[in-house]
């Protein structure tokens, strides 16, 4: 091997590794860096691993920055939107005073950020969506405006950085960070508004008595059904406020009394998910699945009062028969309505709105209807943590009990007094007394 080779090899070392290089003799390697550079070898070797140690510039990545980064799911309807996300996934809905349903609903899709394009408390009222949202962990970022639906399209990646809202490298949006003290301070001032919402609460319930009187009070409209409720126990199932708790707790009453079972659109769902088949489906038909509609049950397909029924073509077109209901006010409302006049004694509401917040929750004078219904059918009504606590089993465990042990004895007299029994169990002993003599045999 030539010198120049040699050489060209050492200086190739101290940049990096060549196989010409470890093939060499050590004393041989040692002359050569010698005689390349005045400084000593070991000054030599450790200047190159101090080389091969510095870390290179690197370019940041998408992992490096802050905030969340995920998939962007929009819909103006926070219902719609709920069905279309997935787990880790950013919402961005336009939805003024978030209400409680809605927060539920968001956070059951495990939701990694919510961004508003709207206030999510105006100050109508207290509602208690944010707050809901807030103490799940979820961050909220509220009244980034308009234009977000706009620069954002279904499925871009985004980022959210405290108060703002990412895409494309760029930034999209700005709103305004909601805490759990800003929450807090939202909701005493909204306390105040609520006297104003009362009386326009009030007016929508004057304006829709004088719209709907007929049907309030005589049942102008109510269509007649093939199922039977007359006399019967009905069980009216709104995929609302806790409704998977109230099911679980109306178990024992559902096994003893076999009520009807009346799914409100998603409702219908609701009981699927329970383990029940609903016997009819009342609704707009906007939120209930096909398996649901094609269960067997009867359909009631609610119309405005002009006749519209914007329901109707999806259940012709899945070949299913319904009728129709036309009724202003929501479909909450006429499944109650047609439980009562169709003669039900008892009507359980699973899900439904009972105190002014969950009325004024619902964001439009359909409450105002919803609390007529309830004064209509108030004598038949109760909400589901009233039957368990005034429901007990007409025949309680130890009464069961007594019940085996009596028509034990029972069955045991009348065998003592039967000759074909006798014989029986003279029959049993023999064979007994066989296996016993066949077992001390073994020992």
């Amino acid at each position: 091997m030539s010198a120049q080779l040699a050489r060209a090899a050492a200086l190739r070392c101290l940049s990096g590794n060549d196989q010409v290089w470890r093939d060499l003799p050590l004393k041989r390697r040692n002359r050569l860096c010698a005689g390349l550079h005045p400084r000593p070898l070991a000054v030599l070797l450790m200047m190159k691993v101090t080389y091969l140690k510095v870390p290179k510039p690197r370019r940041a990545t998408a992992n490096d920055l802050p905030g969340p980064i995920a998939t962007a799911r929009l819909d103006r309807r926070t219902k719609d939107l709920t069905k279309r996300m997935l787990p880790g996934e950013i919402a961005i809905i336009d939805h003024v005073d978030l209400d409680r349903m809605a927060a539920h609903a968001l956070i059951e899709r495990q939701v990694a950020a919510v961004v508003n394009a709207a206030p999510s408390i105006s100050g109508r009222y207290p509602n208690l969506g944010p707050q809901i949202i807030i103490e799940a962990g979820i961050p909220l970022v509220d009244d980034v405006g308009q234009d977000v639906f706009v620069k954002v399209a279904e499925g871009d990646v985004v980022r959210l950085d405290g108060d703002t809202l990412y895409a494309h490298g760029q930034v999209i949006a700005k709103g305004a960070v909601q805490t759990e003290e800003s929450v807090a301070a939202a909701m005493a001032e909204a306390k105040a508004g609520i006297a104003v919402q009362l009386e326009a609460f009030v007016a929508n319930t004057m304006e829709y008595l004088k719209r709907e009187r007929e049907l309030l009070l005589d049942g102008v409209g109510v269509p007649e059904l093939t199922t039977r409720l007359e006399g019967r126990h009905v069980l009216v199932v709104i995929r609302g406020y806790q409704y998977r708790e109230d099911l679980a707790v109306l178990r024992p009453y559902i096994r003893e009394f076999r009520p009807v079972m009346l799914g409100v659109d998603g409702g219908a769902d609701a009981l699927l998910e329970a383990g029940y088949v609903p016997d009819i489906i009342v609704g707009d038909m906007d939120s209930v699945s096909d398996t649901a509609l094609a269960c067997g049950a009867e359909i009631v397909v609610h119309a405005y009062r002009d006749g519209r029924a914007p329901g109707l073509q999806r259940v012709q077109d899945m070949g299913l028969a319904s009728v129709v209901f036309p009724a202003a006010g929501t479909s909450e409302d006429i499944a109650l309505l047609l439980a009562d006049d169709l003669g039900a004694s008892l009507i359980v509401a699973v899900g439904t709105h009972y105190t002014l917040t969950e009325f004024l929750d619902k964001g439009r004078s359909g409450g105002s209807s919803t609390w007529l219904t309830r004064l209509r059918v108030g004598s038949k009504l109760v909400e589901p943590k009233g039957v368990s606590r005034l429901y007990q089993s007409r025949i309680s465990g130890w009464w069961l009990l007594a019940m085996v042990l009596a028509a034990f004895v029972a069955l045991l007299a009348a065998a003592r007094s039967s000759f074909a029994a006798h014989a029986m169990f003279e029959y049993v002993r023999a064979q007994f007394d066989t296996f016993l003599y066949w077992l001390t045999g073994l020992f």
